[in-house]
């Protein structure tokens, strides 16, 4: 027999992911396919996929962070990553179900991954997405996630064996679906949230036991053929009726698991999700108050964030119900209007160009969005996956973008949300501002009534004549290129590295001033977090009049942001 690990550590998880991102990468056309339940917009492969590269890119950060050191990250690090970033990236139903389930297997994992805790944690993980449902329908992932966990109980004890278990399991009720939801075997094929379920757990099979799930030959015709894992189609490999070979012409296709009329047709008109922070007894009071306004109710989370999501008639009032709940954010509202008997998107005619601007606070974020952009908020340790901008680019609905990313981290991010909106017919130029005051003087000089190059061009020039600094507490003793620093040091940092070493904010403000404008400059940009006095921003307006002249200084509310100060010298 194989030897199997004994233990589902750091590493391993970060391959599961890893493992996870490429499976719904390669299957994310035919997910979408077959969707025919509760609501016909056909993007659930689409919606894994995100939430799973949201999970993936956080369990990298934590990985990178020990890049230096010697050691791995910890699992408890690992696995707690990877449901808080499938929390904040989730995207529709099924990926909303999807973050709660790797929360209910972080929670238990965090504390050893042997086979009796994965045991445990599957069962965890399926229970606590039950919960999170209003109103479950069998014959969906919970169906799928239930039997995964109950066949993982027996069989032999070594890791490998339960993980193979779970996914035979999920397999195997996978294929069941389309007798317990009538929408399905009508139109033929399996649960489309399940269907996605089943491709993550053959991940996890790959990155225990080193081997991926047989795939059988590719059966049927037609986009919409119910493929179990990879390459087989429902009914045909496994339970030897087959239960048809594609989506019937006319038939709607759409996305998830939840409590949404049983023929798949009709229901609110606006999906409405977005992320909250608010205590349990809050949130106990929005579930009751949103499942009167609406269906498809899911809220995942706790430790004081949540996601919520939910179909409704009045958008308004389930983002009210959020206000009053805590404080809502992430906003995210998507209209649907039946027309036909299918459910389709109405969108007005794109407009001819738009900027989409990446901003570190909700004070920027107002700016900007007077100055007519889209933005997308980077909150401290929650970078923007690429499918947050691609979504960002679809809503700002325009057939020119220029994508103003603000930070160097997101490059490739940005790179790679760029080249996914080509694909969909969008011209996008990405200008490769690397901090927000670099944005702020892009957009201050976009015209949208000129040619895209020149408009492109003359960004990326105001971009490039901005040098940027920003202020941060050091967190311990390190070596910097400003020599050592002492935990509670006051950092400058320009254009990205460490150049004044200081004991309070003020003074060390002063000081990058004093180094940036030496090289010469017209106008100084100052952007304050949250926390920080007026007061700060009248003394270094004092201090630039005083020491350097015809250079003018323009002060915004960033909100809560990173760093205490940001600088720009144009």
């Amino acid at each position: 027999m194989p030897q199997f690990p004994d233990d589902l550590d750091a590493v391993a998880v970060r391959t599961w992911c890893s493992l996870a991102l490429e499976a719904l990468g390669r299957e994310r056309a035919e997910i979408d396919a077959i969707n025919v339940y509760p609501i016909a917009d056909g993007d659930t492969g689409t919606n894994l996929y995100l939430t799973v590269e949201s999970a993936a890119a956080a369990v990298e950060a934590v990985f990178a962070a020990h890049e230096t050191g010697t050691t791995t990250p910890a699992t408890a690090d690992a696995v707690r990553a990877m449901a808080h970033g499938a929390l904040i990236g989730a995207r529709g139903n099924s990926g909303t179900i999807l973050a709660q389930l790797l929360r209910g297997m972080a929670g238990v994992l965090a504390d050893g991954g042997d086979a009796a805790r994965l045991r445990l944690a599957l069962t965890r993980a399926a229970s606590a997405a039950r919960q999170a449902v209003a109103h479950p329908v069998e014959g969906t992932v919970l169906t799928v996630a239930t039997s995964a966990a109950e066949a993982a109980q027996g069989g032999e004890p070594e890791l490998g064996a339960v993980v193979r278990a779970a996914y035979e399991g999920a397999r195997a009720a996978l294929a069941r679906t389309p007798e317990q939801l009538a929408v399905l075997g009508r139109a033929g094929v399996v649960d489309a949230g399940g269907r996605g379920l089943v491709a993550v757990l053959g991940a996890l099979v790959e990155a225990v036991t080193g081997q991926a799930p047989v795939r059988g030959p590719r059966t049927g015709s037609g986009k919409a053929a119910a493929p179990v894992d990879g390459g087989s189609v429902v009914g045909l490999p496994v339970g030897g009726v087959p239960v048809g070979e594609g989506v019937p012409d006319g038939v709607p296709v759409g996305d998830g698991p939840l409590d949404c009329p049983e023929d798949g047709t009709g229901g609110p008109a606006f999906e409405v999700i977005y992320l909250l922070e608010a205590r349990d007894e809050q949130v106990a009071r929005l579930r009751t108050r949103l499942d009167a306004l609406g269906d498809s109710l899911v809220v995942v989370g706790g430790d004081g964030l949540w996601h919520v999501h939910v179909h409704v008639d009045d958008a308004g009032a389930a983002v009210e119900a959020g206000v009053e709940a805590g404080r809502p954010y992430r906003i995210r509202i998507t209209h649907f209007a039946t027309e036909s008997g299918h459910d389709v998107r109405v969108q007005a005619e794109p407009a001819q160009r738009a900027v989409v601007v990446v901003v570190p606070g909700d004070g920027l974020a107002g700016l900007c969005t007077e100055a007519g952009a889209t933005t997308v908020i980077a909150r401290p340790g929650e970078p923007p996956a690429s499918g947050e901008l691609v979504d960002a680019i679809r809503r700002a609905h325009a057939r020119e973008v220029v994508l103003l990313p603000n930070d160097a981290a997101l490059r490739h991010t940005a790179a790679a949300a760029a080249e996914q909106a080509r694909t969909e017919g969008v011209r996008v130029a990405l200008v490769p501002t690397r901090a927000a005051v670099q944005g702020i003087a892009a957009l201050a000089v976009h015209e949208p009534d000129r040619g895209f190059d020149e408009d492109v061009v003359a960004m990326t020039a105001a971009a490039g004549a901005t040098r940027y600094a920003e202020l941060a507490v050091a967190e311990h003793q390190s070596w910097t290129m400003a020599g050592i620093c002492q935990a509670g040091d006051i950092l400058g940092l320009i254009d990205g590295d460490v150049a004044v070493i200081g004991a309070d904010v003020q003074g060390t403000a002063r000081t990058v001033l004093d180094r940036m404008l030496a090289a010469g400059g017209e106008l100084v940009t100052l952007v304050l977090g949250e926390d920080v006095p007026d007061a700060l921003a009248d003394a270094l307006e004092e201090h630039v009049r005083e020491g350097h002249l015809a250079v003018d200084t323009v002060v915004y509310r960033g909100g809560h942001q990173r760093a205490p100060l940001l600088i720009g010298v144009e």
